[in-house]
């Protein structure tokens, strides 16, 4: 069991640049329809904005509809807790299993049970310079349960299975497509989390892809340094497909989602500029598991999965639902 308390504050004051989110994300357990909220604390390396961040994005899949909200707070209205979950920015409010708050079209008031936290990489690298961006999942197979507001319309959660997650660091990763399944259709406790990055320094570096699993109550890390270069993947338009062997197990797995379930969302950058993030909720996921002596096993995760892909506007040039500029 890891020991790093998975959501307490990292902030940095030394004036670097720093960003860092909190987020939940849930999906009705047979309908294409899921919320995700993010509580972000940001801060320019040069010092010209200090601010906390509400995104809440709704996305239905039966009505071809995507609905982002975005508003920000000054630092000063702000709070973010060096031990546990503690967030607040403005009037919105995220502590251990309960969030409440608005943000433009969109209002909340959740509440999730936690599960034992699951770490993308190993636990040391949290505290190392590198990779520059952490992030980790503190309850990766929640129940969440309460009521989301969207322009004026009341959606009922009850016991809808998601996540909540925590990333940091001071500056976004260069070019990164991400995943997270929090239950598969025929395997509600199973949890799979992966990666595949691309890192600049200088020069492109090979791509980085840690993947971990939750699967019949036991923790598969495929997510040492040398995994990370071994297991293959790749990442275009709305697809990805990442191969990865260790620990007893093989594993072959693709995140896939129409450009409509897409939405495409501006984020700032600590050093400088933006990056865009192509950010599904309704993504789908299909995983086989090969283990020596056992029949393969094959999981789906239909229109349930989180699938992200994020770059420099040039990068992602595919066509999205909507874009949202901060």
């Amino acid at each position: 069991m890891p020991t790093v308390d998975a959501n307490a504050c990292r902030h940095d004051p030394s004036g670097k640049g720093h960003y860092e989110s909190w987020f939940v994300r849930a999906t009705h357990p047979s309908r294409p329809l899921a919320i995700w909220i993010r509580y972000t604390s940001y801060d320019a390396r040069d010092g010209s904005t200090s601010e906390g961040e509400l995104w809440g994005t709704w996305f239905d899949g039966e009505r071809d509809r995507i609905v982002t909200a975005y508003q920000a707070y000054d630092a000063a209205r702000c709070h973010f807790g060096r031990s546990g979950l503690d967030v607040r920015i403005g009037e919105a409010t995220l502590v251990d299993g309960d969030l409440r708050g608005s943000a433009e079209g969109i209002g909340w008031d959740l509440g999730f049970t936690p599960s034992p936290p699951i770490l993308l990489f190993p636990e040391a690298f949290y505290d190392k310079r590198f990779p520059k961006a952490k992030q980790l999942t503190a309850s990766p197979t929640s129940r969440i349960t309460g009521t989301v507001v969207v322009d004026g319309e009341t959606h009922a959660l009850d016991a809808w299975p998601g996540s909540q997650s925590h990333n940091w660091g001071p500056q976004h990763t260069d070019l990164y497509a991400w995943g997270q399944v929090s239950g598969f259709d025929d395997d509600p406790d199973a949890y799979l989390e992966c990666a595949s990055a691309k890192l600049k320094m200088g020069v492109w570096l090979p791509m980085l892809s840690p993947v971990v699993l939750r699967l019949d109550g036991q923790d598969h890390l495929l997510n040492g340094p040398r995994q990370w270069l071994r297991n293959r993947g790749d990442f275009r338009d709305h697809s990805w497909q990442l191969r990865a062997r260790g620990d007893g197990l093989e594993v072959s797995i693709r995140f896939s989602a129409a450009p409509d379930d897409f939405a495409r969302l501006t984020y700032r950058n600590p050093p400088g500029g933006t990056k865009t993030c192509l950010n599904s909720k309704l993504a789908t996921c299909e995983l086989t598991v090969r283990r020596p002596g056992r029949p393969d096993r094959s999981l789906v995760a239909s229109r349930r999965a989180a699938f992200e892909i994020l770059g420099d506007p040039p990068q992602l040039a595919a066509r999205a639902h909507l874009e949202v500029r901060r």
